[in-house]
């Protein structure tokens, strides 16, 4: 199993397929995952592999690693793209999510005002009041819809809670009034699950056809973002049977987007 668990609070920067060079900012500990979603193509690996011992950077951690790491990047001559809230799980799962934001944006303006703040999020916490404002306050909202599949999402990305609902889900990121990205993971392969009595059992996972796609498609029309970005696996997963979306069926679900008047983006 290989899994990435990234350094805390500032890491990086490194270059993303969808946003350029990016400085990561991670809010979970530097030992482990903690994460509302326990997706099994996580680069992170799964959540009860990696239980943390330590604690989440505070606030004040958060900005003083920060501003250090930009002071340098500005004394090389390296500006970032983008900063972004990613790495070991949910960021928008942080006590001070919303105080972090605030001293993030002042820092940007600061040091490298062309950066844009970018908050990659599966979208459990969007319904908190604090959360949503400080979420309408960054330049990329991007929020994860992978299928509006209910039985999907409980194998694949499998919330850690039993009220997750998609429905509830599809409304919060509509209350952004258009001000989201949304961020949909396709892929083929299948998934090997435990069950409680010790037998297996094998899941297909590929959600490319027309079961899966038409009913997103709705969905996204519904919605009304900004963008979406559609984009499939690229580092290694923790179950070694799941396998990429070709280029085809990425590009005709772009161009299916592209024709409901949203601009989207595809990622090989």
């Amino acid at each position: 199993m290989s899994t990435v668990i990234y350094p805390s609070p500032i890491f990086g920067p490194i270059h993303s397929r969808r946003l350029g060079i990016s400085l990561g900012i991670n809010l979970m500990p530097s030992d482990g995952k903690i994460c509302t979603f326990n997706c099994i193509y996580c680069e992170c690996g799964f959540n009860e592999d990696f239980r943390p011992k330590r604690k989440r950077p505070t606030r004040q951690e958060v900005a003083e690693g920060l501003e250090a790491k930009l002071k340098e990047m500005h004394a090389e001559g390296v500006h970032p793209d983008v900063l972004t809230f990613a790495g070991n799980g949910e960021p928008t799962g942080h006590p001070d999510f919303a105080g972090i934001m605030d001293d993030t944006i002042a820092l940007r303006d600061k040091y490298c005002p062309g950066a844009k703040v970018s908050v990659l999020s599966n979208s459990t916490f969007i319904d908190r009041p604090q959360v949503h404002a400080a979420l309408m306050k960054v330049d990329n909202n991007i929020l994860k819809l992978d299928t509006v599949n209910p039985e999907y999402i409980k194998k694949v990305d499998r919330p850690t809670y039993p009220t997750y609902d998609v429905k509830k889900i599809i409304e919060g990121i509509r209350s952004f009034n258009g001000h989201a990205i949304i961020q949909t993971m396709f892929m083929h392969g299948s998934f090997t699950r435990r069950q409680k009595d010790g037998t297996t059992e094998v899941i297909d996972v590929s959600n490319t056809d027309e079961k899966f796609v038409a009913p997103w498609l709705d969905a996204v029309k519904y919605i009304a973002p900004e963008e979406v970005m559609v984009y499939t696996i690229d580092r290694e997963t923790p179950d070694h049977d799941l396998k990429k979306a070709t280029h085809e069926e990425l590009d005709a679900i772009r161009d299916r987007v592209i024709a409901l008047g949203i601009p989207c983006t595809a990622s090989y």
